[in-house]
């Protein structure tokens, strides 16, 4: 396997307070591999996944590998994940397009990180199942519905963020493929089109744009980077930006969030703003516990953390982002290559061209 340091950011957050946090999130493990939101909390696929990565980035492998085997065992034959699990049993059986996908991201960034391909090899068939599930739910003009009922009907409305997620496991998915080579054509057309829809039918996804996380995942997810990118940021940063604490979760609600302020200073990486990326990096510190763990959010407007909960994903954000700013780990760039082209090019983005190619009127 290949060695990794241990991410640390100068004058934020040392090597050892990010091992700190890696074993905090560890630390909420079940015995089956699972990690849910918190000790005793409920598990769902995508967040699972997020503590995961957190923790080959911190170096804890054996803690990752026993995760990523949960997910492989509590895939359905049909390639999806139920949303939600507790205690090891299903609490929720229906299916979320965007958890489903995201395993195809985890598994491409422990190969980063570790090089194991006999790991790649147990898991591939996993990723593809779940990707194969996932784009299987896409519509006739690139938007992929958010969630598949346990009577195996779609809800037809399309989450610009859970989509935006989604262009972004759809291209791990695409070079774990050639890894492993197995092409995956369907998948790239899925991928262009869906990354054609993020940019340039916002009519197509549900509005929600209170939430800060239709603001910057299109730019996470790898589907608008460059000038447009520049503009969306700067369009909603008052609306969404809380000076020296972080980013609110809800543009109208006097609440920060750490994950979430976590994954803007992974946008904002991805766009080379490095400075304003550290600045809300270092903003979200506020936010941690001793232990190591990470509280969830804080309503500054009268100084309560709320919910009253210490998240493994917020923890598992955070070392995600000290990864990328301090390009620790040979995984530290896996948000920021998101939006490399892998099998058809992006640059064709004329709506003609997709329309005509998808069978769509123009």
């Amino acid at each position: 396997m290949r060695a990794a340091g241990v991410p640390s950011v100068p004058n934020v957050l040392s090597e050892s307070q990010v091992r700190q946090t890696a074993r905090s999130i560890a630390a909420a493990q079940e015995s089956s591999g699972a990690l849910p939101w918190f000790p005793g909390g409920h598990t769902d696929p995508w967040d699972h996944v997020e503590s995961a990565m957190a923790l080959t980035a911190a170096g804890l492998i054996d803690e990752a590998v026993g995760a990523y085997e949960w997910s492989r065992r509590t895939q359905r034959p049909d390639g999806s994940w139920p949303m939600k699990f507790r205690d090891g049993a299903v609490e929720n059986h229906d299916s979320d397009s965007n958890f489903c996908a995201y395993l195809a991201v985890g598994v491409w960034h422990h190969y980063l990180i570790t090089g194991d391909r006999d790991f790649v090899d147990t898991l591939w068939p996993s990723v593809q199942g779940g990707l194969d599930f996932v784009v299987d739910m896409q519509s006739s003009s690139g938007e992929i519905w958010w969630a598949r009922g346990e009577n195996g009907q779609d809800c037809p409305e399309a989450l610009l963020t859970g989509n935006s997620s989604i262009h972004h496991s759809l291209h791990c998915g695409l070079l774990l493929a050639r890894l492993v080579d197995d092409p995956q054509p369907e998948w790239e057309f899925a991928k262009y089109t869906l990354g054609h829809a993020i940019r340039q039918h916002p009519e197509a996804f549900a509005i929600k744009d209170e939430y800060s996380m239709d603001w910057y995942y299109p730019i996470l997810g790898g589907a608008v980077r460059g000038e447009v990118a520049s503009d969306r940021i700067a369009s909603r940063w008052d609306d969404f930006v809380v000076e020296g604490l972080g980013i609110r979760c809800v543009d109208h609600r006097p609440w920060v969030t750490g994950a979430e302020t976590c994954e803007l200073v992974l946008a904002l990486d991805a766009m080379g703003e490095h400075t304003r990326a550290l600045a809300q990096f270092a903003a979200m510190q506020h936010l941690r516990d001793p232990d190591g763990s990470y509280w969830t959010g804080l309503v500054y407007s009268d100084g309560k953390r709320w919910p009253v909960e210490q998240t493994t994903w917020t923890g598992g954000a955070m070392i995600l982002a000290a990864d990328a700013l301090s390009r620790t780990t040979p995984g530290h760039g896996i948000f920021r290559d998101a939006a490399l082209p892998v099998g058809l090019p992006i640059g064709l983005d004329r709506c003609g061209d997709y329309c005509h190619a998808s069978g769509s009127p123009v």
